[in-house]
């Protein structure tokens, strides 16, 4: 029972497994025959989609060829309206440039033919001309003869009578022409050699030789005179061994005179006599003590006062030997007014000038600056003190533009544009009114030296000189001078003061010319 029942068990299992099988099948099968025709109506609706977006493309693409085709069509008419224009203008070009030539053959065929006419009549003119020449050259012929029968003479002794008489008349005027020419080389040769021997006295002397050359020293009593003197003058001998300077102790009260043209040796002088004197011991060994400490002193305030030259002037790189030349100008000066300060003022005019004309600044001061330092030693060495500074500025490192500017600034025309601001600056400088003194003879003997050249020219009634020479008043008549005479009377003032006058800076010539109206109530 038990084994039947099992078998049972056992087929009911296999039955069942066998319908959960087929069910299981079934199902399957209607799961995959759902899922074929869910797959066949995509691969449908894909299909049909993908026709309508190949349609779509194609007729995107369809629509943008026939765009492209019409832009292209548009480009091609506009681009053939173009060259349409341009073959139209360039015909009418053609047509004008043929006309022109057209019109120019005729101009040529036109002067062709008034050249073959005028050739013809010049070829008239030159045979008539050669008629009315052989005609004179009778006539001529014919009057020779005629003047030998009147003159007894022949042609040629005729013409070495004349000859004769035109080398008497040129040996006359060549002695007139020789005599003048000598009268004219006497007067510039003496002219050069006053130029000359007044520069070596400016140099050496000046017009302020107790300007220049003299310094004084003031002494608290007349006693103080036998001390500095010595006995049988060995200080004096002492002091002017030592500092170089010459001591003149005269009858002037209370004061000793110290002369020399080094103005260094003159300033060491004067400091160290003023020391001995507060010192009150005066005897050689102390003299030659004070002297030496003294020197050194003035050598330190050269040296402070280059340094502040550059300082101040905003240049850098000079040679400390150029400072120094530069501090000694400290202790120079030209016509009363001081080198040192005259040569900041032209390094600073130099620069305002560079900085309008858009060049360097820098380097137009460092030139100006310079300028004079030739007249730091211009007492020992020979030469003008531009060709003296050029060289020093050449020997101590300095570029060539510099040089050249520092030897041309008294030249009529520099070398360069820096040379040229150098000199400007420089008469800018020293024509300033109170820059410079002169001596009253020589400053009255300007002033009429222009009255004269003014008063020299026709109209003129009266002339005055102002401003110490730098403006000239000339009053004119009216009835001889008029207004357009005035202008060219005043330019020709000017030329003739420039021609006969050395001076500084420059001078105005006003003309001036009145009208006056003068009636009479009776």
């Amino acid at each position: 029972m038990e084994s039947s029942s099992v078998a049972v068990t056992v087929i009911i299992a296999a039955l069942m497994l066998a319908a959960g099988l087929l069910i299981g099948y079934l199902v399957r099968r209607i799961f995959v025959e759902k899922t074929i025709e869910g797959g066949k109506q995509l691969a449908k609706s894909m299909t049909d989609e993908a026709e309508r977006e190949a349609r779509r493309v194609i007729k995107e693409a369809e629509l943008q060829a026939k765009d492209s085709a019409y832009q292209a069509k548009i480009e091609f008419e506009k681009e053939s309206t173009e060259r349409r224009k341009e073959f139209n203008a360039f015909e009418k070009r053609l047509l004008s440039r043929e006309e022109s030539l057209d019109k120019k053959f005729e101009n040529l065929d036109r002067k062709d033919n008034e050249l073959s006419k005028n050739t013809k009549e010049l070829q008239q003119e030159e045979a008539r001309i050669k008629a009315l020449e052989r005609s004179v050259n009778e006539e001529l012929e014919e009057g020779r003869r005629k003047l030998e029968t009147i003159s007894g003479m022949t042609s040629e002794e005729a013409k070495n009578s004349l000859l004769e008489v035109m080398e008497n008349e040129a040996k006359h005027d060549a002695g007139k022409i020789l005599r003048r020419i000598e009268e004219e080389t006497n007067s510039e040769a003496e002219q050069n050699a006053k130029k000359i021997i007044s520069l070596a006295i400016q140099r050496y002397a000046g017009e302020y030789v107790s300007e220049r050359t003299v310094s004084v020293v003031h002494l608290p009593s007349d006693e103080m005179k036998g001390r500095i003197i010595g006995r049988e003058g060995r200080n004096i001998r002492a002091l002017e061994a030592a500092t170089g300077v010459d001591l003149i102790i005269d009858d002037t009260p209370e004061a000793v005179i110290l002369s020399g043209h080094n103005p260094v040796r003159r300033e060491v002088a004067k400091l160290s006599l003023e020391r001995l004197i507060t010192d009150g011991r005066i005897h050689p060994a102390r003299i030659e003590e004070i002297v030496a400490k003294v020197e050194t002193e003035v050598d330190r305030t050269i040296i402070d006062a280059g340094k502040r030259a550059v300082f101040d002037t905003g240049i850098h790189g000079v040679n400390p030997e150029i400072q120094k030349l530069i501090g000694r100008l400290k202790f120079r000066s030209s016509y009363a007014q001081n080198v040192f300060a005259h040569s900041m003022e032209v390094s600073f005019i130099c620069g305002v000038m560079a900085a309008e004309l858009g060049l360097s600044v820098k380097q137009a001061r460092r030139a100006g600056l310079m300028h004079d330092i030739g007249k730091a030693v211009d007492h020992e060495i020979e030469g003008p003190h531009a060709a003296i500074g050029g060289d020093l500025a050449k020997k101590y490192g300095e570029s060539s533009k510099i040089v050249s500017a520092i030897a041309s600034h008294h030249n009529d025309s520099p070398d360069s544009v820096l040379g040229v601001l150098v000199q400007a600056a420089d008469t800018l400088s020293a024509a300033r009114p109170g820059a410079r003194r002169e001596m009253l003879e020589s400053y009255v003997k300007r002033l009429e030296d222009l009255e004269k050249i003014a008063n020299e020219f026709d109209g003129v009634e009266k002339s005055f000189a102002m401003q110490a020479g730098r403006d000239v008043r000339v009053i004119v008549a009216n009835h001889t001078v008029g207004d357009e005479g005035a202008a060219v009377l005043s330019r020709d003032i000017a030329k003739k003061i420039e021609t006969d006058l050395n001076y500084p800076g420059q001078i105005r010539i006003t003309v001036i010319r009145e009208t006056r109206a003068v009636s009479y109530a009776k």
